[in-house]
C-alpha cells in the first residue's frame, strides 16, 4: 500500500522511541521538524515505548533537552499500561510483588495496590520489568508467589536490549526464566500485546482506522499495531528495514527510510 493512500487519512500518530525518533540519549534528524507538523495539522500523537525502567517524566526531560514540545499526556510506557491494567481490575487495590525500578515502581504508586516487602505477605500479582539488580533472591520470591497462585504480569517481552557493549538482558529474559521455573505464561502489557494500543487509543480519543503506528521492530511495533487494527509505518532507522519484512513476513502498510522521508512523504500525500 502506498503512503498517499494511507497518510492523508490518518488522524493520530503513536510513535515508537529508541530506533524511531532517539538512539539513546541522540535524537534523530527530522524529530523536532515532524513534532512541529503534527501540531501544525492538529494530528494527535503519543510517543510510545516498551522501556520499563524509565517513567514518563524522564522522557519528557529528554525530548525537552531536544527542544521537542511534548506533555506528559504524550508519553506511554508499558509501566503506565501496567498500572491502568491493575487499576481496571483491581479498583480496590491488590498486594503486588515487583521486580523492577524506578519506572514501574512509580507507575505502580499510582495504583491502590500495596507493594510488598522482599518475600512477606500474600501477593495477588507478581509484576516484573526490568531489573538490572536482579538476583537470586527477588527470582525466588516470584517464584513461590507465582506457585502461590498469584497473576504473572510482565511489563514488555523483550529479552535483549541494545547497548554500548552489545545485546543485554531485558524484561523478557527474567519472563522467560519465571515461565521457565513455574510452567506460568505471564500476561505481557507491552507490544505487540493489545492493551498498550488501546490505551494510546483510548488517551488520543482516536479510532484505529485512522491512526498509524510508526515504528522501527516487525514483532513489536508494526504486528502488535496491525492486530489492533492501526496502519503500520515501518522506519529503516532502528531494528528492521525492507529486507526484514522479506524475512521475518511481517508486512507493514508502509516502509520508510527515515523521518525525513516520512515528513516529505505525507505533506506531498
Amino acid at each position: 500500500m502506498k503512503a498517499t493512500e494511507i497518510l492523508p487519512s490518518m488522524r493520530a500518530l503513536l510513535m515508537d522511541i529508541d530506533g524511531t525518533l532517539t538512539h539513546g540519549s541522540t535524537m534523530l534528524p527530522g524529530m523536532l521538524e515532524l513534532f512541529e507538523f503534527l501540531h501544525s495539522r492538529q494530528i494527535k500523537f503519543m510517543v510510545a515505548t516498551n522501556n520499563s525502567s524509565k517513567s514518563p517524566a524522564k522522557y519528557q526531560q529528554l525530548f525537552s533537552g531536544f527542544g521537542a514540545k511534548i506533555g506528559l499526556e504524550n508519553i506511554i510506557t508499558c509501566s503506565d499500561v501496567t498500572a491502568w491494567y491493575l487499576n481496571e481490575h483491581y479498583p480496590s487495590g491488590c498486594k503486588a510483588y515487583v521486580i523492577g525500578q524506578e519506572g514501574i515502581l512509580n507507575a505502580l504508586k499510582q495504583t491502590a495496590c500495596e507493594l510488598l516487602p522482599d518475600g512477606k505477605g500474600k501477593a495477588d500479582v507478581v509484576v516484573v520489568g526490568f531489573d538490572n539488580q536482579l538476583s537470586y533472591e527477588k527470582l525466588k520470591n516470584a517464584i513461590l508467589y507465582i506457585q502461590q497462585g498469584a497473576l504473572f504480569i510482565g511489563t514488555n517481552p523483550d529479552l535483549l536490549n541494545p547497548t554500548e557493549e552489545g545485546l543485554v538482558p531485558e524484561c523478557g529474559t527474567t519472563l522467560a526464566a519465571l515461565e521457565a521455573a513455574t510452567g506460568i505464561k505471564p500476561l505481557v502489557m507491552g507490544k505487540p500485546r493489545h492493551y498498550l494500543f488501546d490505551m494510546a487509543l483510548q488517551r488520543m480519543g482516536s479510532q484505529p482506522a485512522e491512526t498509524a503506528m510508526l515504528g522501527d521492530r516487525l514483532e513489536t511495533d508494526i504486528l502488535g499495531a496491525a492486530s489492533a487494527g492501526l496502519k503500520t509505518i515501518l522506519i529503516s532507522t532502528g531494528i528492521d528495514d525492507a529486507g526484514s519484512v522479506k524475512e521475518k513476513g511481517i508486512t507493514p502498510d508502509v516502509i520508510v527510510e527515515d523521518l525525513p522521508d516520512l515528513l516529505e512523504r505525507w505533506k506531498q500525500a
